[in-house]
């Protein structure tokens, strides 16, 4: 009995099947590819961080010799590794740093300010806020949300009205400004989770899905080249038999 040949790989087919399907399962990823790469373009980075939620600081002189020596307040925190002076209300403190806690002192009194109580971080929010609009809530969150993911616990999130949402952390420890969030920033962040497919922490750039997706991308367009060329040599060979 005679063997029977394989029947021969039809290319065309075999490109045309596969860039069939190529197409079907990365065309909704490069859908959202191209709607959140509008939108990230539509709207100024600069926007996005919010830098026009926050007045420039002030710069407000400080007269050494209204302040504690910083020699008493190590003699009070054996352990603090920094102290910084600054200025926070209009008035100068000093920021006490004992390896990862951090302590807000009176500079003039030595009193220990942290940490800082609702009216106390609200006072701060507004020193930090350059628009019109009023405080609407504030909550010291003990978990801290996915917007500012990273931050240490406990933190004080001051909500103000007004259009977006604008929103001011505020750190209970450092009576310093953690980040300016609004819903501008919010859905900025929604979209570029789509546009690195990352789901998770939404920072990784370099992930395996999007990776994947990325090659997927390419052997569309290789093999949908491949078919485009191949038509027209067909359409060449047919007019040569005519």
């Amino acid at each position: 009995m005679a063997n029977k040949k394989k029947p021969a790989i039809r290319w065309p087919a075999l490109a045309r099947k596969t860039h069939k399907w190529l197409a079907l399962i990365i065309g909704v990823q490069a859908l959202f590819w191209m709607l959140s790469g509008l939108y990230m373009t539509a709207v100024h980075i600069d926007i996005i961080h919010g830098d026009a939620l926050v007045r420039p600081a002030p710069v407000t002189p400080i007269d050494p010799s209204s302040v504690r020596d910083p020699s008493e307040i190590l003699s009070r925190y054996p352990a603090a590794s920094t102290i910084k002076l600054d200025t926070q209300l209009g008035a100068p403190v000093f920021v006490v740093g004992e390896g990862k806690q951090r302590t807000l002192v009176d500079a003039r009194s030595g009193r220990p300010l942290s940490p800082l109580d609702r009216a106390a971080a609200e006072a701060r929010a507004r020193a930090h806020y350059a628009g019109a609009g009023s405080i609407v809530k504030s909550d010291l969150l003990s978990v801290i949300p996915s917007e500012i993911k990273g931050r240490p616990a406990p933190i004080w999130r001051i909500e103000f009205a007004g259009r977006w949402r604008p929103t001011l952390y505020i750190s209970p420890q450092t009576g310093e400004l953690v980040a300016k969030r609004h819903d501008l920033w919010r859905a900025f962040d929604f979209v570029w989770m789509f546009h690195i497919m990352d789901y998770e922490a939404r920072v990784d750039v370099n992930n395996l899905l999007l990776r994947t997706a990325a090659w997927m991308a390419v052997a569309t367009s290789l093999t949908g080249a491949w078919l485009l060329i191949f038509s027209f040599r067909r359409k060449r060979r047919v007019r040569k038999l005519a």
